[in-house]
């Protein structure tokens, strides 16, 4: 099963920002919503933003909102998260997921079939 492949986490001080991104290969996922999640250790994983496969919908978590913007590039079949205004409370690993053709973006993980391995992001304190 193809899988997105997560990249761009590392660590960060309080106040950073990162840009995650998520691609796959050829035209994978390019007519599925996407989203990303994350889990910090000892918690439930929980949604952080989703898109949908035209990128002009998307949703936010509200500990997110005014931080953290998602977006995708169509043509390079990436999607991207730019996380600004970083907290430690936002240290965790983050996946992106994708849903069946067609679905609309969504924050209920089990609307997404497909999640990458995830990458780590740490924000120091």
């Amino acid at each position: 099963q193809v899988q997105p492949v997560e990249s761009g986490g590392g660590l960060v001080q309080n106040g950073g920002s990162l840009r995650l991104s998520c691609s796959a290969p050829g035209r994978m996922f390019s007519d599925s919503a996407m989203g990303w999640f994350r889990q910090a250790p000892g918690k439930e994983r929980e949604c952080v933003a989703a898109i949908s496969w035209s990128g002009y919908v998307t949703e936010y978590a509200d500990s997110v909102k005014g931080r953290f913007t998602i977006s995708r590039d169509v043509a390079k079949n990436t999607v991207f998260l730019q996380m600004t205004s970083l907290i430690p409370e936002d240290t965790a690993v983050y996946s992106c997921a994708a849903t069946l053709p067609g679905r609309g973006p969504s924050c209920w993980s089990y609307d997404y079939s497909s999640w990458g391995q995830g990458t780590q992001v740490t924000v120091s304190s």
